[in-house]
């Protein structure tokens, strides 16, 4: 029996299934062949109050519940998950397109943030003392901040929701999730796993739609919410941290990026190739921890670019159905003509394709796997973020080069670099201008590590001890 015939296709309210109020469906396809997978349910402006309602009535009831019990729904709807590991593989597959070894490798990298906020929600802390002037004793505790909005992407469509879902639910907070438009199945599929797992009526609510804006933003007017959580575009971004401010919304906005990552001349260049395929390549480069840049020392340039040139062309492309699959389609021929305007502008400045370079014909919305050497420094994918299977290669002569190269984009989300020498290796990590610096690593991604970024990649973390401080606020009591 196919995964499809256990996905929900309403909307996700009061834990359970409810028909949009105005009727209206859309249809989610697969992106590999633009077959129809399934019709939902499309959420509307008065399906979000409906939402809202839910998630303000559920609140004061669910920050009561001892964290116990909190963490015990978090650690079933682990084990759920954890049962189901193939059914979300493939359902990932099916609306996204990645292939089913990295939906394999999301399912447990998603699922974890299930288990470590489970063990969070019992470590909530404060603290009591007096104070310095002996006139009083300080208590410092802290509380849930209330009915949270989550806006996941697509790229990630279960591991992106688990780490907002996982802390909202930990510290005491009610929660309201839209998925993109494009992959939603996957999050309402998790809805119905949270329902096994005793999740109370109303504490969580799930609003596919293809209106994203008629729904999100009279719910950000409301008093009632109290905080908007956003992984996506930075210009999407910066338009929802406008929004928030007449209300003065707490948010989390972890946004785009355009990763470099650095070889020094130093460094054990086959371990380098190993850490940039799984760098740039991971998700089919549509992740927001990308290697979009790669900046390798003149000594070794050549070396680099042979060698990863050699491995991704032995890349295949296909359905992520296919077992033997190493890259998937694109989410959309939007995205698809992104990547090809990009690579075009970058060949017609002066860039050489080594591999690639090109869209793939037939159905689906494939592009070959990629390398581009000799790019100007005027070319567009250098500063913009591709999302796609693209690497770009750069050289440079001096170490401080190498790291202003990193450091020229409005972007601060990751970086990476390859080197065999400590000294090095710290000196290089404090100068990068990243919230997360991968040292002779490709994958940095941890959920017991605080995922973020800085400049225009965002402010706020996900993930680690660090994540539940998000959803939580600081109340201080000051006693006799």
């Amino acid at each position: 029996m196919s995964v499809l015939s256990s996905v929900p296709t309403q909307l996700w309210l009061g834990g359970k299934q409810v028909p949009s109020s105005s009727g209206a469906t859309f249809d989610i396809t697969n992106p590999a062949d633009g077959s129809l997978l399934l019709t939902i349910a499309d959420a509307t402006p008065d399906d979000g109050m409906r939402a809202l309602d839910l998630a303000v009535a559920a609140q004061s009831d669910w920050a009561a519940t001892p964290t116990r019990e909190r963490a015990e729904i978090l650690r079933t709807a682990f084990d759920l998950v954890k049962e189901r590991a193939d059914d979300f593989a493939e359902l990932m597959t099916l609306e996204m397109g990645k292939s089913l070894a990295e939906s394999k490798g999301e399912v447990t990298y998603g699922n974890e943030f299930l288990r470590w906020f489970s063990e969070e929600a019992v470590r909530i802390g404060g603290r009591f003392t007096q104070a310095p002037a002996g006139t009083g004793r300080i208590l410092v505790t802290k509380v849930p901040v209330g009915p949270v909005l989550a806006i996941t992407p697509w790229n990630f469509p279960l591991a992106m929701g688990t780490r907002k879902i996982g802390p909202a639910l930990a510290a005491g907070n009610t929660i309201i999730v839209k998925p993109a438009e494009d992959t939603p199945l996957t999050m309402l599929l998790l809805g119905q796993v949270f329902a096994d797992a005793g999740l109370p009526e109303g504490v969580m609510s799930i609003l596919p739609t293809s209106d994203a804006a008629s729904v999100t933003g009279p719910l950000m007017q409301d008093s009632r919410l109290k905080k908007v959580t956003f992984t996506g575009s930075t210009a999407v971004g910066k338009t929802l941290v406008r929004n928030s401010a007449d209300k003065l919304l707490r948010t989390s906005m972890e946004l785009g990026g355009n990763a470099p990552l650095i070889v020094f001349d130093d460094a054990d260049i086959d371990k380098a190739v190993d850490g940039a395929m799984l760098a740039k390549m991971r998700n089919g480069g549509e992740a927001c921890t990308a290697a979009n840049r790669i900046h390798v020392a003149n000594a070794v340039l050549d070396e680099f670019t042979e060698k990863l040139s050699a491995r991704i062309e032995d890349l295949k492309v296909g359905s992520g159905l296919d077992p033997d699959t190493n890259i998937g389609p694109l989410i959309n021929e939007r995205q698809r003509t992104v990547v090809k305007t990009l690579v075009d502008d970058a060949v017609e400045k002066g860039a050489r394709v080594r591999v690639g370079g090109s869209s793939i014909d037939g159905p689906g919305f494939f592009f070959a796997p990629t390398v581009l050497d000799q790019v100007p420094a005027n070319a567009r994918l250098l500063k913009e973020e591709i999302f796609g299977p693209v690497a770009a290669v750069i050289g440079f002569e001096t170490e401080q080069d190498g790291i202003d190269a990193a450091n020229d984009t409005e972007y601060g989300l990751a970086a990476y670099f390859f080197t065999q020498d400590v000294d090095r290796a710290l000196r290089v990590a404090s100068k990068l201008d990243a919230g997360i610096v991968g040292v002779n690593r490709g994958v940095v991604s941890d959920a017991a590590a605080p995922f973020g970024g800085v400049k225009e990649s965002g402010f706020g973390r996900e993930g680690g001890s660090e994540g539940i401080e998000e959803y939580l606020e600081t109340k201080y009591v000051a006693l006799q």
